[in-house]
């Protein structure tokens, strides 16, 4: 590495830059990391972690309303925004601080500022050079947001975290796990909440008969369906009026985008280096991370992979491992559970039963549906749906879904078995926990198909 300044240079300190260039470190190699904005990524601060601070908050009425039918009265009518707000950016601070400590104990280098790369070797900060022997991409995903007039009326998912005032009627532009989850947090919080689905579905990607279950239970908490994209957004006397595909409009205070997000290579020099991206705009790599300059990888939101923490962070190690532990073998992306923090929560792990058909296998399926023995002394009518999708051939388990409470709980420790192999006659001996709903993944015996 004589020629270079370090062995390992890094561009993004989220969770899979953050991983890679502090445990490459701890192996003796010499690392630094350039991070623009915020130690610790998406997840930490406009991600994961910040989205689920809320969701409890948003749960705390419904938990107070289930608790009138214990004989208790607990009032929550005086909701104070800028108290959950600053609450949770006094944490993501205490986060970050955590994430810069780990960075100096393990001697990596941590450089703030923007980071381009002047060529395959150098990458340049604040005007100044920097060469390593290997260049590491992991700057994550920026908010994507529809191109129609008004756009700049739109509240991204990043700024949702950061509001001035809580809003008492807003539109949620978007279906998939983002929107719903936002959607969530400002119904339970008491806001009037609308998400606008160009399809009417939520959720779309998850095994279908678990997404039916879950829309109709997330709409159930009063959450009202748009079944149309906007067109326009427009804004008078402070309140913004938008305008859908089929003609019709409504007027908000607050219009939120979560339309997904997109792989954050602004200014990062991938053009001038003639770095490839497929056809969705992510960069193309090899199994060992390579793009098609041989000395400059890419990890976590930029690439084509499950976009989830863990995922980022395992690509971390597996990367450490490739190119510093002279492993051979590649990260295995099957039977990764996952969760949405709706109200209820869904969870999942393995093949939906639609992948598992397509791929060739003769399915048996199970489902229970049922009312929690917790909400039987009150006047939820929230419901229980779980659901395991059986080979028929080997009796393996090929997928577990559920939508109710703890779901993302319950469906980590189900995500052991599957990743296992287990067999559905594992399941059926072992004995449950009495009484959990958790209960019911063991004790399904007769099939629904």
């Amino acid at each position: 590495m004589s020629e270079y300044q370090y062995h390992l240079f890094v561009i993004g300190a989220g969770s899979a830059g953050v991983r890679a260039s502090r445990m490459a470190a701890g192996l003796g190699k010499k690392v630094a990391v350039a991070e623009s904005r915020y130690l610790g990524g998406t997840c930490v601060n406009v991600g994961c972690v910040p989205k689920k601070l809320f969701v409890y908050a948003s749960e705390f009425p419904q938990l107070a309303h289930e608790a009138e039918g214990y004989g208790l009265e607990i009032n929550t009518e005086n909701f104070n925004w800028p108290t959950l707000r600053d609450n949770k950016t006094k944490e993501i601070e205490r986060l970050n601080g955590i994430y810069q400590r780990l960075l100096d104990n393990a001697g990596v280098e941590t450089i703030i500022g923007h980071a381009k790369m002047v060529d395959a070797h150098t990458v340049n900060v604040n005007g100044q050079n920097f060469t390593a022997e290997k260049i590491l991409l992991a700057t994550g995903g920026w908010p994507s947001v529809p191109e129609i007039p008004g756009k700049e009326h739109f509240v991204n998912s990043n700024d949702f975290f950061y509001m001035d005032a809580f809003p008492s009627h807003a539109v949620v532009v978007g279906s998939g796990y983002i929107s719903v989850e936002f959607a969530g947090i400002l119904n339970g919080l008491g806001c009037d909440t609308y998400i606008a689905s160009r399809s009417g579905q939520l959720l779309r990607g998850f095994d279908e008969s678990t997404r039916e279950f879950a829309q109709s239970e997330i709409l159930k908490k009063g959450i009202s369906l748009i079944a149309h994209q906007p067109t326009s957004i427009t804004k008078e006397n402070g309140k913004f009026t938008v305008r859908f595909a089929d003609n019709s409009s409504i007027e908000t205070d607050i219009v939120i985008c979560a339309t997904g997000r997109t792989p954050n290579l602004e200014n990062l020099g991938i053009d001038d280096l003639g770095i490839k991206l497929d056809p969705k705009g992510f960069i193309q790599v090899t199994e060992t991370y390579q793009t098609n300059v041989s000395s400059i990888y890419a990890l976590g939101d930029l690439i084509d992979t499950p976009q989830l923490t863990p995922v980022a962070l395992a690509e971390g190690m597996m990367f450490l491992k490739q190119q510093y532990q002279a492993y051979n073998g590649t990260l295995d992306y099957d039977n990764i559970a996952t969760a949405v923090f709706s109200q209820p929560n869904l969870a999942t792990v393995g093949l939906t039963q639609e992948l598992a058909v397509e791929k060739g296998h003769d399915v048996v399926i199970f489902e229970s549906e049922f009312r929690a023995l917790k909400l039987t002394m009150t006047q939820s009518t929230e419901r229980t749906y779980m659901k395991l999708v059986v080979d028929k051939t080997t009796d393996k388990v090929l997928g577990a879904h559920m939508v109710g409470e703890h779901a993302a709980e319950i469906i980590q420790g189900i995500a052991i078995a599957i990743k296992a192999g287990a067999t559905k006659a594992v399941f059926d001996e072992t004995m449950g926990i009495h009484p959990s709903s958790a209960e019911e993944f063991v004790t399904m015996r007769t099939a629904s198909n």
